[in-house]
């Protein structure tokens, strides 16, 4: 079935067949794995069929083409509509869709993900697929400059989401005429009617608020649904489809029926739905292909030049950040991200030496981290930095992320008590437990610059989410700027053995003060400085442990569940050694103050230190 300019009554006869054999297939998939969400598929079945065989420009056998349209489901639960399209395209057999779906060890799983070629990213989470696109959709018009479309599927439940409307703000901010979201507007969400159910002048009011243009549909009017989707390639900013549908379509039984929402056909009834659709097709459907796209230019020229600083002289971890993101900014697929505060972060530094290729997604942390994913998707090599406390809201991103196998670079500025006069509000305190809770993350937290400068250069290039932890204030220089910082490892800077006193970030410069102050009452303690929390050097710690009879002090400026503490008492679980372990974080509710005071105040200050070094016990063996 060939892309036409004008629909003939042929035309719209085969859609209408290809239609019904997408509701077929979901039917079929659903009702064989007995679970999964057939309804939510049948509504949009005549908007797939369309955008499929006419409008999306998409070389099947070549899904990694950079000429290539991209798909994403971002009503992911509508699975089944996807695979039964990846059917009709002939990326996927009858038998694999029908006999393994949702099946254990299957690539067609309940929700879309990446292990299928065809599949930017893990959906399923409501409200992710659209400020995804918006990142792809920026790549293409900024970056790549070439003329793929993003066509993005939401459902009418999503449109509750607040990250679909940051999402829609960035597209009109950014005029982002190269992507379309399709609503499927069939008033029936989970446990009953939508919010706004069909009211699609409502839909469309508010669509047009934030500069986006919305055009209004039947979604089962296959010409309409055509001219849409053809007018919205050729607009000259974003467009939302509003289609008007009804859940179940092509089934009396269930169509515009409560209580259907993620319930498959039981056979008897998907018996009867199948023959009444006229049953199993093998329509093949030939969509229109892109225009060959020129190769991506590798990333060129020799390893950054990183920035170098003076041993001693007071330099906050967050400015060599800022010097450091601009130094790989060499590279051309680096980009930079920021949520309103890069003068904070220091990532106005890279903007300023790569306009281009810096974007301020303003205060919408779920959109910053979305379009690093979608960024990624184009091969770019994205950093979205904020303050560590607002990473929290965009915590479901950046568990997606992972499911999508990102690679995308996160950095936290302001963190701890440290931050002083600010108070509870600005203080990141959760966000070491929360990215190291995050499936093969990567969490770094440097004591100085030249140890910050050179983990945020390992970054570029490591796999999957990785996290970045810098410091508000000025600390003194530690390391000479030719010394290395392997992830996964450690630094002793002070040689002892009678206690290790271990930190990460600012703690490391007390554990030093506090060590300082313990040679003078004869107490020799060696200082180590865990800037890789995960992974974390088991094979340090293990050093520590015997070098100073298992007595190990863990001081962190963050809460004690889940953070330095917890990663090195995982890491000496299974150490068949004797170990006491003392453990000093913020434990109670910070307040305003300065560093000094609010440091003291949670008992990780250099006197709280040394108190706890020489009360701390000898491990029992």
């Amino acid at each position: 079935m060939e892309a036409e300019r004008t629909l003939r009554q042929e035309d719209l006869t085969e859609l209408a067949e290809l239609a019904a054999q997408l509701r077929v297939d979901a039917i079929r998939c659903s009702t064989r794995a007995g679970s999964g969400h057939p309804t939510s598929s049948l509504s949009a079945a005549d908007l797939l069929a369309v955008l499929i065989s006419r409008h999306l420009r998409y070389t099947w056998s070549a899904p990694r083409d950079r000429a290539n349209d991209h798909l994403i489901f971002s009503k992911g639960h509508a699975s089944p509509l996807l695979y039964a399209v990846f059917k009709a395209v002939g990326a996927i057999s009858d038998q694999e869709l029908v006999d393994t779906y949702r099946q254990y060890g299957s690539r067609l799983q309940g929700h879309p993900t990446p292990v299928l070629p065809w599949v930017d990213v893990a959906t399923g989470s409501l409200g992710q697929g659209l400020p995804v696109g918006v990142g792809i959709a920026l790549a293409g018009r900024y970056l790549d400059r070439l003329p793929y479309h993003v066509w993005v599927l939401c459902g009418d439940s999503e449109m509750a989401e607040g990250s679909i409307w940051e999402a829609l703000d960035k597209a009109g901010h950014y005029g982002l005429h190269n992507l379309t979201a399709i609503v499927d507007v069939n008033r029936f969400g989970q446990r009953g009617p939508t919010e706004l159910e069909w009211d699609l002048d409502t839909y469309r009011r508010r669509v047009e608020a934030f500069g986006c243009r919305a055009l209004v549909v039947d979604g089962h009017d296959l010409a309409a649904v055509d001219e849409a989707l053809g007018r919205a390639r050729q607009a000259t900013g974003p467009t939302v489809v509003l289609a008007r549908t009804v859940k179940g379509k092509g089934v009396p039984e269930v169509e515009n029926k409560p209580g259907w929402h993620g319930k498959p056909l039981k056979p008897e009834l998907a018996d009867r739905a199948v023959a009444a659709l006229g049953g199993v097709r093998r329509i093949r459907v030939t969509g229109p292909r892109p225009e060959p796209a020129p190769p991506a230019a590798a990333p060129a020229g020799p390893p950054p030049t990183l920035p170098r600083y003076d041993k001693g002289a007071k330099v906050p971890t967050r400015d060599a950040y800022g010097d450091a993101l601009r130094a790989v900014g060499s590279r051309p697929d680096v980009i930079a991200l920021d949520g309103e505060v890069s003068d904070s972060t220091r990532a106005d530094r890279f903007g300023e030496a790569y306009p281009d290729r810096f974007f301020e997604l303003f205060i919408s942390e779920q959109q910053l981290v979305a379009a690093a994913v979608g960024l990624q998707v184009r091969g770019y090599r994205p950093f979205a930095a904020t303050f560590a406390a607002f990473l929290s809201r965009a915590y479901d991103f950046v568990r997606m992320a992972a499911v999508s196998r990102a690679d995308i670079a996160l950095a936290g500025s302001h963190a701890g008590v440290e931050i002083g006069a600010d108070g509870p509000s600005q203080m990141g305190l959760e966000d070491l437990a929360a990215l190291r809770a995050v499936p093969g993350s990567t969490v770094v937290y440097p004591s100085d610059a030249v140890s910050c400068a050179a983990l945020v250069a390992q970054l570029v290039d490591r796999p999957g989410v990785t996290y970045l932890r810098t410091t508000r204030g000025g600390y003194p220089v530690l390391y000479d700027n030719d010394d290395s910082f392997p992830i996964g490892g450690s630094k002793v800077l002070r040689e002892g053995g009678d206690i290790a006193l271990i930190g990460a970030g600012v703690t490391v410069h007390n554990c030093l003060a506090a060590a300082d102050e313990l040679a003078r009452e004869g107490i020799d303690a060696r200082v180590v400085d865990l800037y890789s929390v995960k992974p974390l050097d088991a094979d340090g710690l293990a050093a520590a442990v015997r070098a100073c009879g298992g007595r190990l002090l863990v001081v962190e400026d963050h809460y004690p569940e889940g953070g330095l503490g917890s990663a090195v008492l995982e890491c000496l679980a299974d150490l068949a050694e004797p170990v006491r372990v003392t453990h000093l974080a913020v434990r109670g509710l910070p307040t305003s103050g300065t560093p000094t005071q609010l440091m003291a105040q949670a008992g990780i200050g250099v006197g709280d230190i040394v108190a706890a070094a020489r009360a701390a016990p000898a491990p029992s063996r």
